[in-house]
């Protein structure tokens, strides 16, 4: 989930375009006006959608799609904006997991269950393991169709050349950083950390090892006042702020698409990414790419092996028309994922829409690991309230540069949690 920040909009703009009580589940002398919005103005993702757009309505006369999109910080505002004031779009992208549960708990997303099982030629055809993020209260309200996950992508080329070993462990990862900065690599990890997001990222996964999964939870539901006051959290920090000793002070200057470009110039040997990455490091390089999982933490509480990674899917509103369901099942159709996975590079959650032929080597064998996982951890920014989130990016960023430390961060982060928990 890569997160881009796209200024400019006030509460009536991000009301216009996308407003259900206007247009969507209207009929207009008898043609049915589908609302659509998702988070892709870019491409290949914006011509990939406007062609599925043009195959629906050709096979569907009568019916409309308008279609809205904006990029991902302005999607989750007007998504917001949207379900406050009732006029969510018939269908819609949505992350998984904490964001999915708040949309639903406004009441104004459809319950998916009787669709699923009404229709099991189509529903089982989607990735069982995928459905439990946009599950709650043993209801669904969301189909998955990306899946994703995070691992450190290495340089296999580098590695064998320096007789380096690819780590199973926290410490044994830390050796080999320190072997390939004495190979001359002065910067042997980077990141870029002015992108809040990516250090979310390593905090989720780095919470997940050394926190007591229980307490964990727990905390991150704010489920009492005395929330956060486990000492794996200051561990989790100073864990962090020991891998940016690594990554130099370009990586405090630099966003993640940047320290992309040097690990695919083969710069850097070792870059923490999405496997939906695989093919924009592809297109810049011909690095040889190796992956593996963010090690397991000797002494640590939490999960030892669990993959950072959630689904993305589609939500309809609770009064989408007959036909956006029929949208949802187009979208999240096999020929549909097969083609999006070839155009696209990113993995999906339908069976039989990754394979050998439309996905390159290494996105399979990513593939593969998604699929093997034992267990998944949501992306972190998605995983806890958005204010508890700000703060440990925010510190994440002021650990690199040693303006705070790990106990100045978990103390605000420990007064923010208790005033609302109140």
């Amino acid at each position: 989930m890569f997160s881009f920040l796209l200024a400019g909009f006030t509460a009536a703009s991000l009301l216009a375009g996308c407003n259900s009580s206007d247009s969507s589940s209207a009929s207009k002398e008898g043609e049915v006006v589908i609302d659509f919005f998702h988070r892709w103005p870019n491409e290949p993702r914006k011509s990939f959608y406007d062609e599925k757009i043009k195959e629906f309505e050709e096979s569907h006369p009568g019916v409309t799609i308008n279609v809205d999109s904006v990029l991902n910080d302005s999607y989750k505002e007007k998504v917001r904006v949207l379900v406050s004031n009732d006029g969510l779009p018939d269908i819609f992208s949505s992350w998984s997991d904490s964001f999915a549960e708040n949309l639903v708990s406004s009441g104004r997303i459809k319950e998916l269950d009787d669709i699923i099982s009404e229709d099991q030629e189509w529903s089982g055809n989607i990735l069982e393991s995928q459905y439990q993020g946009f599950t709650f209260d043993d209801k669904t309200y969301g189909i998955p169709f990306t899946v994703d996950g995070k691992a450190f992508f290495y340089n296999k080329e580098i590695f064998e050349k320096n007789n380096i070993e690819v780590p199973k462990t926290y410490d044994e990862m830390l050796k080999a950083l320190d072997q390939l900065k004495s190979a001359g690599y002065e910067t042997p990890l980077v990141e870029g950390l002015t992108n809040a997001w990516a250090i979310s990222h390593y905090m989720g996964t780095i919470f997940d090892r050394v926190v007591d999964p229980e307490v964990r939870e727990a905390d991150y539901k704010l489920e009492s006042a005395s929330t956060y006051t486990d000492e794996g959290y200051i561990k989790g920090l100073e864990m962090f702020q020991e891998l940016t000793g690594y990554m130099g002070e370009v990586s405090t200057a630099i966003d993640h698409e940047a320290a992309r470009n040097m690990f695919a110039a083969g710069e850097v040997p070792v870059l923490y990414m999405q496997f939906a990455e695989v093919g924009l490091v592809q297109e810049i390089g011909d690095v040889e790419i190796g992956f593996f999982n963010f090690p397991e933490v000797t002494d640590g509480e939490g999960r030892a092996d669990s993959l950072t990674g959630a689904p993305e899917g589609w939500m309809l509103s609770k009064d989408a028309p007959e036909e956006a369901v029929e949208f949802l099942k187009f979208l999240t159709s096999e020929e549909t994922a097969q083609e999006f996975t070839k155009a696209d590079g990113q993995l999906n959650a339908v069976k039989n829409g990754v394979t050998e032929e439309n996905t390159s080597p290494t996105s399979y064998e990513a593939y593969q690991i998604v699929l093997d996982a034992s267990n998944t951890a949501p992306w972190f920014d998605n995983a806890v309230d958005i204010t508890i989130a700000d703060i440990f990016m925010r510190g994440g960023q002021e650990l690199a540069t040693k303006q705070k430390t790990p106990k100045d961060i978990m103390k605000e982060v420990q007064t923010e949690a208790a005033k609302m928990s109140e």
